[in-house]
């Protein structure tokens, strides 16, 4: 099973990114399609974060419209949205030390965790520190 990170979201939101048609056109290709995806939850949030924030894009995109257009990819109906068990702990704890991440990358830690415990191999993210997470397949599809 494959997991879209935050940026595909962001890129998805703001059209004035470089990346814009092509992760919308996946996240339209995952949402409609027949095959199971995922979606961690701290990416959502992380997503509303960023695209709402008056000193990241100018202007931000209203939190109305933000929450509307993540609850139409949330409502499709192959997603699965991806929270912590009861051993997440654990195994982020092991991916942060097998990584060697601290400090911001433990939010990275999170995320990999949060996939793995829920059978997901393949993460979709043009954030390159995800690669140290060895156990977890990153596939930039903006390169």
């Amino acid at each position: 099973m494959q997991a879209i990170d935050t940026n595909v979201l962001v890129y998805a939101e703001i059209t004035s990114s470089q990346h814009h048609r092509q992760a919308r056109q996946l996240l339209t290709q995952l949402a409609e399609g027949a095959v199971p995806w995922a979606l961690p939850w701290p990416c959502i949030y992380e997503f509303l974060r960023v695209v709402t924030h008056p000193r990241v894009f100018h202007p931000p995109v209203p939190l109305e419209i933000a929450v509307a257009d993540l609850k139409a990819i949330t409502d499709s109906p192959s997603i699965l949205l991806l929270s912590e068990t009861d051993r997440h702990l654990e195994l982020m704890t092991s991916l942060a030390k097998e990584a060697g991440v601290s400090g911001n990358l433990i939010h990275d830690a999170h995320i990999a965790a949060l996939c793995l415990e829920h059978g997901v191999t393949e993460l979709i993210s043009a954030d390159r520190d995800f690669l140290r997470f060895k156990s977890l397949k990153i596939i930039n599809p903006f390169q």
